[in-house]
């Protein structure tokens, strides 16, 4: 029994890399998938509708990228 604890013990350690890269790259495509779709959103408005928000177009790339690292 010792034996095959140890065997699974093995292959954790081995997998356990991959699982986080794996992790990692669903947070970044989850990420960017948020960032595009508010940069979309954002300049589907125009200048008075931004300006209603209290927002210039020049922020909306800061904007997306704040809202994507709230991804975790």
């Amino acid at each position: 029994m010792a034996f095959a604890s140890d065997i699974r013990r093995i292959e954790a350690n081995i997998a356990a890399p991959f699982y986080s890269a794996y992790a990692s790259l669903k947070v970044a495509l989850a990420r960017r998938a948020v960032y595009k779709r508010t940069v979309a959103e954002l300049n589907t408005l125009n200048d008075r509708e931004l300006s209603d928000l209290g927002l210039h177009r020049s922020m909306i790339k800061g904007l997306a990228r704040e809202e994507a690292a709230k991804i975790h």
